[in-house]
């Protein structure tokens, strides 16, 4: 199965109306990549002013609480990342239903960390044992549940770990990309009292360039008002 290196899935929109109150919600099995991968990844966030949500605070118990699906449902971007121990967690599999049964226009972003999509998408290698481990004594429809988002998530094309030979270049990527998609999903409704807005919010998109890392500084003048 190929999968893209730079692409993410838009879950249907039924409302254009959302009031996001983080850009990115970060799904991940804490032990694999809190101090590594995902580290490095939440610095380049901040590097661009890209406001995820910190879930330290928050404590984990069996099931995930009104505060997690608040921050999930009010994130632009779910960023979720699987890694080999992802689905020993009920919590972490929990959350990921949360995020793919979402239609308020978020957007899927995955990255598969040194674990193949179709162990994911079947349940099967270590990644399957793992799981399996974690169903044991638990009700079948909650399982079925997490099949399915699994299966879901797993074809979402997205960041294969094993195609990049350099880590920090992947992580920039990410970053970038997500900041171009930040763009377009401002809410157009921001706009619809300027007239003629739209159309220089495109050319200024070619200025920004906030696929670069490097600062840049651009000047806006014209007629007073």
């Amino acid at each position: 199965m190929a999968f893209s290196s730079s692409s993410a899935l838009s879950i249907p929109s039924s409302s254009s109306s959302q009031n996001w109150e983080y850009d990115v919600f970060p799904s991940f099995h804490g032990k694999d990549v809190r101090k590594t991968f995902l580290s490095h990844v939440l610095k380049e966030f901040g590097r661009k002013a890209i406001n995820f949500f910190v879930d330290n605070e928050i404590e984990r118990g069996e099931f995930i609480g009104l505060e997690l699906k608040r921050a999930i449902k009010g994130s632009k971007i779910a960023v979720v990342l699987l890694s080999k121990n992802y689905a020993s967690s009920s919590w972490c599999l929990d959350e990921l239903v949360e995020i793919m049964k979402q239609e308020s226009g978020q957007r899927v972003i995955t990255i598969f960390y040194e674990v193949d999509p179709t162990d994911v998408k079947k349940q099967k290698g270590d990644f399957g044992k793992v799981f399996k481990k974690t169903c044991k004594g638990k009700d079948k429809e909650k399982i079925k549940t997490w099949r399915q988002a699994l299966e879901d998530v797993a074809t979402i094309a997205g960041y294969h770990s094993s195609n990049w030979v350099d880590e920090a270049d992947m992580i920039e990527n990410i970053a970038a990309n997500i900041s171009k998609m930040l763009i377009h999903l401002t809410p157009s409704s921001d706009f619809h009292r300027l007239f003629g807005m739209v159309d220089h919010m495109k050319r200024m998109e070619q200025y920004l360039r906030l696929d670069l890392d490097e600062l840049r500084m651009n000047g806006i003048w014209g007629p007073a008002g």
